[in-house]
């Protein structure tokens, strides 16, 4: 069949299955791109602390990761990969100059009494560790994000608007290995992980806890992902 044209008419399937996206020029993109930024910053400096919890090895920035890849999702499915990817390469530089700025901070001369020295010796042992973890964090986020959002936007451009849940866990999954892998494999050193088991526990329960938390916020993801293509004047237009 073609339009009056001439030109062949699209059918109904490859219409659905079309891709939309939203411009990134609007207060909600920015508002997503300023708080995965101080996720992946808090959880860098929550990430230098070992903590145990049971038979669960894991870091003091567990509760708070997981929420930047619920982040990538929402601005990888309404706005498109090369939006997340802007998004992750502007979080990665924000960590790194965070980072600087700790060094900075405990390279400065400080008052050289008692107190001045017990100030300067928390500073070191709370910010000291933190540039390897970010240099770990980043490592992670950057490869894990990246993968994760391209998987959600291929399957988007196979399914359109349909099989949301598909694309959030299945995207979740891959890039979650990924990330904490990465970031396991050269954190583990920082936070006190010496012996090869402690460190197999520390990927595995990382993996499996990232991925649990995303896969069980999943109904709030797609809240949130539909409440903004609401909200998006550009959103399909």
């Amino acid at each position: 069949m073609t339009t009056p044209s001439g030109s062949p008419a699209l059918s109904d399937r490859a219409l659905k299955a079309a891709p939309r996206f939203a411009s990134t020029g609007s207060p909600y993109f920015a508002i997503f791109l300023a708080v995965m930024a101080v996720v992946l910053i808090l959880s860098n400096i929550g990430a230098s602390k070992g903590v145990v919890l049971g038979p669960i090895v894991t870091d003091g920035g567990f509760f708070l990761f997981p929420l930047a890849y619920i982040l990538g999702d929402v601005v990888s499915e309404v706005y498109g990969f090369k939006a997340a990817r802007k998004a992750i390469v502007t979080t990665f530089a924000l960590s790194a100059f965070a980072s600087l700025c700790y060094w900075v901070i405990i390279a400065l001369p400080g008052f050289g009494d008692e107190y001045g020295n017990a100030k300067q010796a928390a500073i070191e042992g709370a910010l000291g560790p933190v540039p390897l973890i970010v240099l770990a964090s980043l490592l992670g986020f950057f490869a894990g994000q990246t993968i994760n959002s391209w998987i959600l936007v291929k399957m988007k451009e196979r399914s359109g608007e349909k099989s949301l849940w598909a694309r959030l866990m299945g995207s979740s999954g891959a890039g979650e290995f990924v990330d904490t892998l990465i970031f396991c494999s050269i954190a583990a050193s920082v936070i006190g992980i010496a012996d090869f088991g402690t460190f197999v526990n520390y990927v595995v329960v990382g993996f499996v806890y990232k991925t649990a938390v995303e896969f069980l916020f999943v109904p709030v993801t797609s809240l949130v992902i539909g409440w903004v293509k609401k909200r998006e004047p550009s959103y399909g237009a």
